[in-house]
């Protein structure tokens, strides 16, 4: 019971904690100019090189990803709870439960919204735009410019915080498949930033973030009731989601798997980048694993196990990709080959007991169909009990006991539609 209120304590006052935090920490860079040498790392990018005008990789960097982790969970529950959860209430979202899910995923919304056109625009203006072969050229370029740093350490940042809010926030049935891929998520963006990958981790990036624009833009239609554009963004999201995540996300595998080893050198360096000392020979144990985090000018080395555990991550990313786009494909091929569709509440416990199994989803893992919601549309009182078009601009519209196209969702008066939810 206590380690239970110290977690609901964590829970309720996110924001406060946060920002007490924060401003704590700039009242202590303001008020004491004696301690700006160890507070300026936490807001302030480290390791600059005065000379070529870019940035290493160093200790310091840990301070500025601890602070935007403390940034990003006030941010996200203060704009959740006094702005997004208001918002929603008032265009008409009554139950609590939706609120807090509409709030959710607009704070999705506008995360992704940033952070995916950002990693666009370092693509697009770096020498491996739409060329795989670049990832791995003129290794290892031993400092970025800031806005790839920025962005690397932000998404960090953001990732680690992802993972604790999971931990303290309520657990759902998908919590260790989330948990394993967070942990995933986070080593690969640490590793390829500290190795200098940082090429091919923001096109993994990228890749992965635009589903995270679409996905809760479906699920904040569906909460405030427009059902054909909450229709017309789930087909987008499936095509986004086979596109990026099996099949671009595969050329990303067969660049690190084919093109890594036949580009760069099997080698060590040491030193900064105007006095780059290698190739030099692997030293003995394992320490030297750990330098690339910490020291600028630490050894950094290319072997053939770095590439395989960099892969090897890469892979769990992806087997965890494939369960998920299955359970997306087979449940909607069995709602849209006539099945009757009833709600699968993955966020509340409660409202499950006692619920018998929607037909689409017999004989399905728990572990997959977990991942989806199935959505109630209620009755239309205007319309004598008539249920809402399930349509995409017209083209296909069901109502009480069959429909007036070619899709057969026949059943009662309550029909209920398909949404995915991929955390």
């Amino acid at each position: 019971m206590p380690c239970r209120s110290v977690k609901q304590l964590l829970v309720d006052f996110q924001s406060p904690i946060a920002f007490n935090l924060v401003a704590l920490l700039f009242l202590t860079h303001l008020m004491m100019p004696r301690s700006r040498v160890y507070t300026s790392p936490y807001f302030k990018l480290s390791h600059y090189n005065p000379d070529t005008g870019l940035y290493a990789i160093g200790r310091f960097d840990f301070h500025f990803v601890l602070f935007f982790i403390v940034f990003f969970t006030g941010i996200r529950h203060a704009v959740m709870a006094f702005v997004l959860s208001p918002l929603a209430k008032r265009c008409g979202i009554e139950k609590r439960r939706d609120r807090e899910r509409f709030a959710e995923q607009t704070w999705n919304i506008i995360h992704y919204s940033f952070f995916w056109p950002f990693g666009i625009y370092i693509w697009y203006n770096s020498p491996y735009y739409l060329n795989m072969a670049e990832l791995w050229t003129d290794w290892p370029s031993r400092e970025v410019t800031g806005t790839v740093k920025f962005y690397f350490l932000t998404q960090w940042a953001f990732w680690i915080q992802q993972l604790l809010v999971s931990l303290i926030e309520k657990q759902r049935k998908d919590h260790w498949m989330m948990l394993v891929h967070h942990l995933v998520t986070i080593a690969l963006v640490a590793a390829s930033y500290s190795y200098h990958f940082t090429r091919v981790g923001n096109v993994t990036m990228i890749i992965m973030d635009v589903v995270d624009i679409v996905f809760p833009l479906a699920k904040c239609a569906r909460y405030l009731g427009y059902s054909r554009v909450c229709d017309c963004l789930f087909g987008l999201f499936v095509a986004v989601w086979l596109a990026t995540r099996h099949v671009f996300f595969s050329m990303v595998l067969y660049s690190v798997y084919f093109d890594a080893r036949s580009i760069l050198p099997r080698a060590c360096y040491r030193g900064s980048m105007s006095d780059l000392q290698g190739p030099l020979p692997q030293p003995e144990g394992w320490s030297w694993m750990l330098e690339p985090f910490s020291q600028p000018q630490g050894i950094v080395c290319v072997s053939s196990g770095i590439l395989n555990g960099f892969f090897a991550y890469l892979a769990v990313l992806e087997g965890l990709m494939l369960i998920w786009g299955y359970s997306i494909l087979q449940v909607a091929l069995r709602v849209l080959g006539g099945h009757n569709a009833d709600d699968v509440r993955s966020e509340d416990e409660e409202e499950e007991e006692g619920e018998d199994l929607p037909r689409e989803l017999e004989g399905l893992n728990p572990a997959d169909y977990e991942h989806f919601d199935v959505l109630l549309y209620e009755p239309d009182s205007a319309e004598g009990g008539a249920v809402k078009a399930w349509d995409c601009g017209g083209g296909l519209s069901l109502v009480r006991g069959g429909i007036s196209s070619g899709l057969n969702l026949a059943g009662q008066s309550e029909h209920k539609e398909l949404l995915s939810r991929i955390g």
